[in-house]
């Protein structure tokens, strides 16, 4: 009686756990997820791609991308389909990391209140998804090329590596953005015929962050490419490599 009892219970202690491994297998939704930030009471989109081999019993790297001006609006969707989120589409393997994907509201830039936005929703992912504070990536294309050298200004601690593409800095400051920046490894790309954003305006934030002493600045320009730098330039293996090699204090 007291070995059926027993076998009864061990039985019952196994079930559970199976029960158990289940129910954290079936929460672990992996993908592009939706999420919205809520700040002075607007509610704003952004997406966090989660990998495929996500668990969170390790912390794992971030990217936070910042989409250009044609992607702004309200619907949660445009700025996944563009820059990052198509490379991770076609080669899923290469992101292994949590990239967060904020969306710019309509008419606005990557500064002030969609600034602030896009950091909630950075911390709310590391917070939501054991990510690593110590390898933190930004990046973003056009419009979020400037916002990348801006937030990352404000914010030269946070991020372990800054990837702008054709983008640049902002009003005539150049100088004072690159000495706040002339210690955060950054890897930079413009097309040589971008009609949009001229490639001097990376060639200048180039210059002055090697005049300020940076010795951790990449700059890489596509001969005839125009404004779509983007495509090429995630699409590079050799990016993902550095920008994953990089840690914040290292």
């Amino acid at each position: 009686m007291r070995q059926l009892t027993l076998g009864l219970l061990l039985i019952g202690m196994i079930g559970a756990a199976m029960r158990t491994t289940q129910a954290q297998t079936q929460t672990v939704v992996t993908g592009f997820i939706n999420k919205t930030v809520t700040l002075d009471g607007m509610t704003y989109p952004y997406v966090v791609y989660v990998p495929r081999d996500y668990t969170p019993s390790q912390q794992w790297p971030v990217i936070l991308f910042l989409h250009g001006a044609g992607e702004r609006g309200g619907d949660g969707l445009k700025q996944t389909q563009v820059g990052i989120g198509t490379a991770i589409r076609m080669s899923p393997e290469r992101f292994p990391a949590l990239v967060v994907m904020p969306q710019c509201a309509p008419g606005q830039f990557w500064s002030g209140k969609m600034a602030e936005f896009a950091l909630k929703a950075l911390d709310q992912t590391v917070a939501e998804y054991n990510g690593d504070p110590d390898r933190l990536y930004l990046t973003g294309l056009s419009l979020g090329g400037f916002g990348s050298f801006l937030i990352a200004s404000q914010h030269p601690d946070k991020f372990a590596a800054v990837v702008p593409i054709c983008g640049g800095v902002r009003g005539a400051d150049v100088k004072g953005v690159a000495e706040k920046l002339k210690d955060v490894p950054m890897w930079i790309f413009h097309g040589e015929a971008d009609p949009v954003v001229p490639p001097a305006r990376s060639r200048e934030i180039v210059e002055a962050l090697k005049a300020a002493g940076s010795t951790k600045v990449r700059y890489t320009e596509y001969p005839g490419v125009g404004h779509n730098s983007w495509d090429k330039a995630y699409a590079e293996k050799e990016l993902t490599d550095w920008l994953f090699a990089q840690k914040r204090g290292k």
